[in-house]
């Protein structure tokens, strides 16, 4: 995930948990962070989290809530698992299951057509 991070063309804002940033370090990969389009904040509160979300091109995120939240925002989400209890943000075309292949991470955000107003359906 990292090293995707640090080969994207975009800005990329992370928010880090302080658990992650100690494991980062531990494991001697925080020259990932240094990057000139990486941009590794500390973590925010739940409505500064949705400013971040609502004003991004796309969302990439290991988290369920994290890929409802850009769904219901109209936020291209790319999700680093191989699964999704949010099936229907996928089905939908907002949700891209990519793992965490570098290859298919860098794929799936150079596919995204950011700035380009896609339809909102939703099934409920």
């Amino acid at each position: 995930m990292l090293t995707a991070f640090s080969k994207m063309d975009e800005i990329v804002v992370f928010p880090i948990h302080p658990r992650t940033r100690k494991m980062i370090s531990y494991f001697r990969l925080d020259d990932l962070l240094e990057n000139d389009n990486v941009r590794a904040i500390d973590p925010v509160g739940y409505l500064d989290m949705l400013k971040l979300e609502k004003n991004a091109k796309a969302i990439l995120t290991d988290s369920g809530g994290l890929q409802k939240e850009a769904f219901w925002l109209k936020v291209p989400c790319i999700t680093l698992r191989d699964e999704t209890e949010w099936i229907e943000t996928v089905n939908l075309g907002w949700n891209r299951l990519v793992g965490s292949d570098v290859e298919k991470i860098l794929e799936a955000v150079g596919n995204l057509k950011f700035g380009v107003d896609v339809s909102f359906e939703n099934d409920f």
